[in-house]
C-alpha cells in the first residue's frame, strides 16, 4: 500500500484506516449533516500525495473522522491544524521528523497519545534497518562554522543538564533551541563532522524535551518528540542512542500500564544495544513490564541481566543518557518488580537500599523513590510511614516542577481512605486535593 508523509496520510494511518475506509467515513460525516461528498479513495490520494488542499467543507469531515473537535480546524492552515503523527524511517526523514515535533509548541494536540502499534512498527523498522548516511547539506545553504555549532552544543549541555527544579522554566528555550538546530540541519551548508554534531544535538535536545512533556501529562506531545530523537540517532547509525529512545517510549507505555506494547519496544531495542550500561538500563525497564504481566522467570533473568551488566566493564566511555545509571536504581527497579511477583521481604528491603543509595542531587528520582516506599510501606500496614513518605514526595514534585510525580501519589491515595485516622495522613489527603 502506497504511504507517504503527509500529515493525514500519517493520521490516517495511525487510525488504522485505509484510504477506501476513510473516505466512506468522509461520506458519512457528510450524510449525517444531510449532505453529499464526493471522496473516495482516488480524491484522498490526491490529498496526500498530489498536495491537493480540501475545501473548507471536507476539511470539517476529516477533522469529524479523526476525532479532531471543528474548532481545531483552520482551512487556510491545511495541513497544519493536523495532530502530528510518527513519521516513517527514510534516508531523509530526521527534519520531517523534528518539524513534526516542534509543531506540537504551536498548536494543542486534542490526541492524548500516538496509538501503540505505530511506535510498535516505528520500533520494528529501526531494529531491522539498516542505518542510512545523514543527508547531504543543502548547496545553496549559508555555511556553517565549527564556532556555531560549539555556541550550541554548549548551550544545550547547559540546558539539559539543569537539575529537573530549574530546567523547568527553561521549556520554551529548549524548544528553541531544538528548532534551531533543525533549521541549520535543513538549511545549512556543513561538512560531514558538523552534520554528525548536529543530529546528535538534535537528539539530545529532542529527548531532554520530550521527557519535559511527558512529566507534565502531554503523552502524544512526548512520543512525536522521543521519535523524532529516534530518527537522529538512525542517521548517525548509533544503536545505543536508538537503543534508548525505544527505552523512553517503552516507559511511557509502562507509565500508562501498556505493559505488553512496553516488553515489545524494549526487546527490539535490545536487539541492538551494544554498550553494557545501556543494556542493563533496557534489562530493568524489561523486568519491569514482564514482571507487571506476572512473568516470573523471565523477569528474574532480566534482573539477573541488569545486575551484571552494570558492573561489566567497557572499553569505551557510558553513553551520556546513561551515566546516572547506578546501584541505587538497580536496588529499587528491582524490588518494585519482586514486589509485583509478590516477594514483598525482599522487595521492601531493595527499595529500602535504593533509597539510601541515591544522590541527594537526583530530587525528581527521589520523589519517584519515595512513592515507591510509600506504597511498600502499605502493603505491609505501616500508614504512618507511607504517608511520611508521600507527603515528602509530593512536596518535592511540586517544588521542582514534576507533575508526574505528583500524580504517582495521587493515585495512592485511595489506599489511604481506610488508614484516615492515621498520623499524617489526614494532612497528606488534604494536600492532594489541594491542587
Amino acid at each position: 500500500m502506497e504511504t507517504t508523509s503527509h500529515p493525514l496520510a500519517l493520521a490516517r494511518l495511525a487510525a488504522g484506516m485505509t484510504r477506501v475506509e476513510f473516505a466512506a467515513r468522509v461520506r458519512a460525516a457528510a450524510a449525517r449533516r444531510g449532505l453529499r461528498s464526493g471522496t473516495d479513495k482516488h480524491r484522498v490520494r490526491k490529498w496526500e500525495v498530489a498536495d491537493v488542499t480540501p475545501d473548507a467543507e471536507a476539511q470539517l469531515y476529516i477533522a469529524e473522522v479523526l476525532g479532531i473537535p471543528a474548532r481545531a480546524v483552520t482551512p487556510a492552515q491545511w495541513p497544519n491544524w493536523l495532530p502530528a503523527a510518527v513519521v516513517p524511517l527514510g534516508p531523509a526523514s530526521t527534519v520531517p521528523a523534528l518539524r513534526e515535533a516542534l509543531r506540537t509548541v504551536d498548536r494543542r494536540s486534542f490526541i492524548t497519545a500516538v496509538p501503540a502499534a505505530a511506535t510498535v512498527a516505528l520500533a520494528a523498522d529501526w531494529a531491522h534497518a539498516t542505518p542510512s548516511a545523514l543527508t547531504a547539506a543543502a548547496r545553496d545553504g549559508k555555511p556553517i562554522g565549527d564556532d556555531v555549532v560549539e555556541l550550541l552544543e554548549d548551550g544545550a549541555r547547559r540546558l539539559t543538564g539543569l537539575v529537573t527544579e530549574q530546567r523547568q522554566h527553561m521549556a520554551a528555550l529548549l524548544d528553541s533551541h531544538l528548532t534551531t538546530v533543525t533549521d541549520l540541519i535543513a538549511q545549512g551548508r556543513y561538512p560531514h563532522r558538523l552534520g554528525i554534531r548536529l543530529h546528535r544535538l538534535a537528539a539530545s535536545l529532542a529527548q531532554t524535551v520530550g521527557w519535559w512533556r511527558f512529566d507534565h501529562g502531554r503523552h502524544h506531545d512526548a512520543t512525536v518528540y522521543w521519535t523524532a530523537a529516534l530518527h537522529s540517532a538512525h542517521a548517525l547509525a548509533d544503536p545505543d542512542l536508538g537503543a534508548n529512545t525505544l527505552g523512553d517510549l517503552a516507559y511511557q507505555a509502562a507509565w500508562r500500564r501498556d505493559h505488553s506494547t512496553a516488553a515489545t519496544l524494549l526487546r527490539h531495542a535490545l536487539s541492538r544495544a551494544e554498550h553494557p550500561a545501556a543494556q542493563a538500563l533496557l534489562q530493568l525497564r524489561y523486568a519491569r513490564a514482564l514482571a507487571a504481566q506476572g512473568e516470573k522467570r523471565e523477569t528474574l533473568r532480566a534482573l539477573d541481566a541488569a545486575e551484571y551488566l552494570l558492573g561489566v566493564s567497557a572499553s569505551r566511555p557510558r553513553p551520556a543518557f546513561c551515566t546516572w545509571l547506578s546501584e541505587a536504581d538497580l536496588a529499587v527497579d528491582s524490588g518494585q518488580a519482586l514486589l509485583q511477583l509478590g516477594d514483598t521481604r525482599r522487595a521492601h528491603r531493595l527499595i529500602a537500599e535504593g533509597q539510601r543509595l541515591l544522590p541527594a542531587s537526583r530530587a525528581k528520582t527521589a520523589a519517584v523513590f519515595r512513592t515507591y516506599q510509600a506504597a511498600s510501606d502499605l502493603e505491609r500496614g505501616e500508614p504512618e510511614r507511607a504517608a511520611e513518605a508521600a507527603l515528602a514526595s509530593v512536596l518535592v514534585a511540586r517544588r521542582i516542577g514534576a507533575p508526574r510525580c505528583e500524580q504517582l501519589v495521587k493515585d495512592l491515595v485511595p489506599r489511604f481512605q481506610r488508614y484516615r485516622s492515621a498520623e499524617g495522613v489526614p494532612e497528606l489527603l488534604d494536600l492532594a486535593r489541594a491542587t
